[in-house]
């Protein structure tokens, strides 16, 4: 199947035109962005924390230290909600109400589970250094044992699921647009700078080519 199913919970209810269920639509949204934030409730107080995530296939991992609220309370299989938001324009009109921005979101709800096994922990993280810069994970250090159980990786299944964009122009009263007042799109886009060594790397070691970040 290549669409998710809409749920009661999902389901897209403002501006449904926007809604988005097809799975590689929502997973280029997922596989472009690299913070996601993650909201839970523990006791009936509400967090919501920002962390690095990554996808495989219909799993979403997140990771943490072993000690950290958020993993100590999700891998109990409490229900949770993750966002991912990628902003593309601010969306300029000619009056206030009609302002906005151009975005692609992706909501995941469901309940996340503790991974336990070793080469599907380690096939998580290596998703997550591979996320951020492709290739990393084959070039650097593997994690030790001591880091491993300092580490905690949770799997979040992709089955509860929908995305939202908004794309092109404002779209204004047809009264105002007689009023001498600029609008249009203002794009936004994310740039790298060179890197800059930390001052300890060996001679003849060539900086990290930007192109590897996907950017």
């Amino acid at each position: 199947m290549d669409q998710y199913i809409p749920t009661e919970r999902t389901q897209v209810r403002r501006r449904p035109n926007r809604g988005v269920y097809d799975k590689a639509q929502v997973h280029a949204i997922l596989d472009e962005g690299r913070i996601c934030h993650v909201g839970f409730a523990v006791d009936g107080q509400p967090y919501v924390v920002p962390t690095g995530y990554a996808r495989v296939g219909d799993q979403l991992y997140i990771h943490g230290s072993s000690a950290s609220r958020m993993l100590g309370s999700l891998d109990r299989g409490i229900n949770v909600c993750v966002t991912v938001t990628l902003l593309d324009a601010f969306v300029l009109a000619r009056s206030v109400f009609n302002h906005s921005m151009n975005y692609r979101s992706v909501v995941v709800l469901g309940k996340a589970r503790l991974v336990t096994d070793p080469v599907e922990k380690l096939d998580a993280l290596r998703a997550f250094t591979n996320h951020i810069v492709a290739g990393r994970w084959e070039e650097v250090r593997p994690p030790t044992e001591q880091e491993l159980r300092a580490t905690s990786v949770l799997a979040i299944r992709l089955e509860e699921v929908s995305a939202k964009v908004r794309t092109g122009p404002p779209m204004d009263d047809d009264e105002d647009y007689a009023l001498p007042v600029w609008a249009g799109l203002v794009p936004i886009e994310t740039r790298l700078g060179d890197p800059v060594s930390d001052g300890r790397v060996l001679p003849g070691v060539a900086p990290i080519d930007l192109e590897r970040f996907g950017r």
